[in-house]
């Protein structure tokens, strides 16, 4: 178990919450305002771990965050998916006549754009983490201000619920991966997904004898992004995560992909997460001085 956890995040966010779920109460938080503040901590070792969100269900994936992986020394050794409850917050009394402007991190806002839309007066103003807007809230009392963010962040910022679920949809998730360095991360016998990385000859068909392979070898795949490479304008590299029921069934798949694809990494290989149907609201948040 890591005594210190790197996360995007402060109190009252959904990676505290996210990371509580994976690692219990033990570890100690600490809090990074950036990604690649979390990629950072793990690769010096001032973390033996990190999490960090790669995807959400309605938003999409976080495209910086696949380059973080592809450019670093760090590997994925398990994942978390979170359910994502967002509610528009305020000072006890607010109504929402009151309200001028919301503040909170771009992926919320783009999970709630149903509701946002309905209030096209509303400022949007996008900032580095849910809970941290709900915590200068509550220190700067700034009137006519509401935070899009967890019921969590109500909870210990003392806010207001002015409206409960304004989420698109119901079914609003989050998947998380969790990050340890090259050098220390342990193989986990009990593996059945893994995250590759890869890249194939800018030619027609290319991708195709990638994918027919996946097929033929019997593993699902399960995502599938494209990233741009480097220095290479329109050229993209492709993440890839598969789900298998052997060790031996991903290697298989592995030496035949050598034939296909000019370049091909192994980013982890680690056990699903589970899907937690539980609301993310009923998570117990760990107390102020749990993160450093």
């Amino acid at each position: 178990m890591p005594q210190h956890v790197s996360i995007q995040g402060f109190q009252g966010s959904f990676h505290e919450v996210a990371a509580r779920q994976y690692f219990g109460a033990a570890p100690a938080l600490l809090a990074c305002a950036t990604f690649g503040a979390v990629v950072a901590h793990v690769v010096n070792g001032t973390a033996e771990a990190g999490l960090m969100a790669m995807e959400n269900s309605l938003a999409g994936s976080i495209l910086p965050n696949y380059l973080l992986l592809e450019r670093h020394a760090v590997q994925v050794t398990g994942e978390v998916y979170l359910p994502i409850h967002q509610h528009l917050l305020a000072l006890p009394g607010t109504t929402l006549a009151e309200v001028q402007a919301v503040h909170s991190h771009p992926m919320a806002l783009r999970q709630c754009g149903e509701f946002l839309d309905r209030h096209p007066h509303w400022k949007l103003v996008e900032t580095d983490d849910t809970g941290h807007s709900a915590q200068l809230l509550a220190e700067n009392r700034t009137p006519g201000v509401a935070v899009v963010a967890g019921a969590q962040a109500a909870e210990q910022f003392a806010l207001q619920v002015l409206a409960p679920a304004i989420h698109d949809d119901p079914h609003n998730y989050t998947r998380f991966l969790v990050l340890q360095r090259v050098d220390t991360a342990q193989p986990d016998p009990q593996a059945d997904k893994a995250s590759l990385y890869f890249y194939t000859s800018h030619a027609p068909g290319s991708l195709a004898a990638v994918l027919t392979r996946v097929a033929a070898h019997g593993l699902n795949l399960s995502k599938l992004q494209s990233c741009p490479r480097p220095s290479q304008p329109w050229h993209y590299g492709f993440h890839a995560d598969v789900e298998f029921d052997s060790r031996a069934q991903l290697e298989g798949l592995l030496t035949d992909l050598v034939a296909v694809t000019e370049e091909l990494r192994v980013l982890g290989a680690y056990r699903r997460g589970q899907w937690n149907t539980a609301p993310s609201d009923t998570a117990t948040a760990p107390a102020a001085q749990q993160l450093a």
